[in-house]
């Protein structure tokens, strides 16, 4: 085990509101705690932390330090390495190219605390990753808006066809890409109407309500919590919501609070899921990018008043604590 008088670790800022390079360790599940609590630390200050040339990290050993900072979630089907540690994911670029800005898996109850990601084959050239500060996008905000979105409620879903929206008569509507059917909040039932579960195989899609603004558990900072997985406001319609939407997530990219990574053999980036937003930048053709990540299990967002999330549908993600 590596001693911390034995490791000359430094930070270097890439940005006023995000971004860190971190050099002089080596990660692993061996690192001394004092060493780690520097990481979470500087993750914590910075939402987003480089570590170049960490080519001694193989599955194993990138699982092995991701436990150092939390609970690996569970990782099944196709998403899962064959023979690989549980917590570990595939990412790859022949199956899909996250180009769309999101928070990691916004549409489970708990949204994780962290994702390290590293990088395994890449192409010759493009093939970036941008992060965006939801942090920095929230302080930012004029007070009218900074009043309207700590109101707002919305509803994230792993299908990606579904719609929240509001018909007069009707009340709050759900389109499952279908017909529209009753919309129901947990305060209300626990379950979404019967013809929902008709029109839809419910166990196969997770669905929640978040507040739009949560309280980072670690930092006390309010942070916006929208992104692709983000399907309308609870209680607008959709074209209110569309418009909503837009002008916030627009505020959440703006360039000022944003950070770019070019990726290099070897690099490993962990970011901040309470706080950030993220996107690939499919700039590399047919050629092949694979990339594998740990995603820490998370807490229950709750907003400035003290309102915890809702879960609607689905199950909860399980976390590995062995």
């Amino acid at each position: 085990m590596a001693r911390p008088a034995e490791i000359a670790l430094t930070v270097s800022k890439l940005g006023k509101h995000i971004g860190a390079r971190i050099d002089g360790v080596l990660l692993g599940g061996g690192l001394d705690s004092s060493v780690v609590d520097l990481i979470r630390d500087a993750l914590l200050r910075h939402k987003v932390i480089f570590f170049p040339d960490q080519h001694q990290l193989d599955d194993e050993q990138h699982f092995a330090f991701a436990k150092t900072l939390g609970a690996p979630i569970r990782v099944y089907g196709a998403n899962a390495i064959p023979g690989g540690p549980p917590g570990v994911s595939l990412v790859d670029s022949e199956r899909g190219k996250a180009t769309r800005w999101h928070t990691d898996h916004t549409f489970t109850l708990n949204v994780p605390m962290a994702s390290i990601l590293r990088a395994v084959t890449l192409p010759s050239y493009g093939g970036s990753t941008r992060w965006a500060s939801t942090t920095a996008a929230y302080a930012a905000l004029p007070v009218p808006l900074k009043h309207l979105a700590e109101n707002l409620w919305a509803m994230h879903s792993s299908n990606r066809f579904d719609q929240l929206g509001y018909v007069e008569g009707m009340g709050a509507i759900l389109t499952p890409g279908g017909l529209p059917v009753p919309y129901h909040a947990l305060e209300e039932t626990n379950l979404l109407s019967n013809a929902l579960g008709a029109a839809r195989e419910e166990e196969s899609t997770f669905r929640v309500e978040h507040p739009v603004v949560r309280v980072h558990p670690g930092t006390g900072e309010r942070a916006l919590l929208l992104g692709q997985w983000a399907c309308g406001f609870v209680g607008l319609q959709s074209h209110e919501s569309l418009a909503l939407f837009d002008l916030l997530q627009s505020r959440i990219t703006l360039p000022e609070n944003t950070i770019s990574w070019d990726w290099h053999p070897g690099d490993v980036a962990i970011w901040d899921n309470y706080a950030t937003q993220h996107r690939a930048v499919d700039d590399y053709g047919d050629e092949h990018r694979v990339m594998h990540r740990v995603a820490l299990i998370g807490e229950v967002p709750v907003d400035i008043h003290g309102r915890r999330s809702r879960q609607l549908t689905g199950g909860t993600p399980e976390s590995i604590t062995d």
